[in-house]
């Protein structure tokens, strides 16, 4: 076998096992509750990681029996996988830039603003109609039944709790609001109703909460934000792995094609 084989072999040898972190990446987001309900958000990482195994296992086999039809198929779907993959990664890139969250005196978590994000999140994720299946989604999932589930939180306490920007803006009404706090999901009193168009909305019942608010939405596309923000680092190491893989395999097909030209060549005097 050639040494660029030999290498090529090697290398998706170790992509095989690479290949495993992208699935549990894609395992991980589809299992959050934000991409549960937002759908065609679950499984882009899962199917890359996915494709990147069987792209792995063709280079694997390809190189390893010297097979030059599974090689230009492995050159081929390698080409292809780094486009998606690029593709992917700007649109990530590009759509998780704004992150529309401001800090709130006296709070430790943030709060939320719908117009702070993309206008291409809000357009495809907080449409009326996206949203109503995202709504219904949301009040059926633990997601704010959770925060009273954990323990018992004084005001003071769960003031200074880290929660997740969904449930800030799903759970809880805006501060600005002037809501007297009983609990993470229930508050009464309110002192400011033109604080925020937000204001009136809220209801203590926990079908509704605040899941009807702006700040929701806004809180699901901060979720989203902080997670596909996350999963960024191991799409550029991806992209980047497949690049290598790419470059090294072009190598190796190269060779290949030389000595069976070379082969040829020598029966032919023989």
């Amino acid at each position: 076998m050639a040494v660029s084989n030999n290498i090529i072999t090697t290398l998706n040898a170790i992509a095989i096992l690479c290949s495993i972190p992208i699935i549990t990446l894609g395992i991980w987001l589809a299992s959050k509750p934000d991409n549960e309900c937002v759908r065609w958000l679950r499984y882009p990482v899962l199917i890359i990681g996915i494709l990147f195994l069987l792209l792995a296992l063709t280079g694997f086999i390809g190189a390893y029996y010297n097979k030059q039809a599974l090689l230009a198929l492995y050159l081929f779907c390698n080409a292809l996988l780094i486009i998606i993959g690029l593709v992917l990664l700007i649109l990530a890139f590009v759509v998780t830039r704004q992150t529309g969250e401001f800090n709130v005196s006296g709070r430790r978590y943030k709060e939320y603003k719908l117009l702070g994000f993309s206008t291409w999140l809000r357009d495809h994720v907080t449409d009326e109609e996206s949203w109503r299946r995202v709504r219904a989604c949301l009040a059926s999932s633990s997601t704010c039944s959770k925060l009273t589930q954990d323990k018992t939180y004084s005001a003071d306490q769960f003031f200074a709790k880290d929660i997740s920007p969904l449930q800030s803006g799903c759970c809880k009404p805006p501060t600005v609001c002037g809501y007297q706090y009983v609990n993470p999901i229930m508050w009464i009193n309110l002192s400011n109703p033109t604080g925020d168009t937000d204001c009136p909305i809220w209801n203590n019942d926990p079908n509704h909460l605040c899941y009807d608010c702006d700040s929701c939405k806004a809180g699901l596309l901060g979720n989203l934000r902080k997670e596909w923000r996350k999963a960024n680092v191991i799409l550029i190491v991806a992209v980047v792995a497949l690049i290598c893989l790419y470059l090294i395999a072009c190598s190796a097909y190269r060779n290949a094609q030389t000595e069976e030209i070379f082969r040829r060549y020598k029966q032919g005097w023989t």
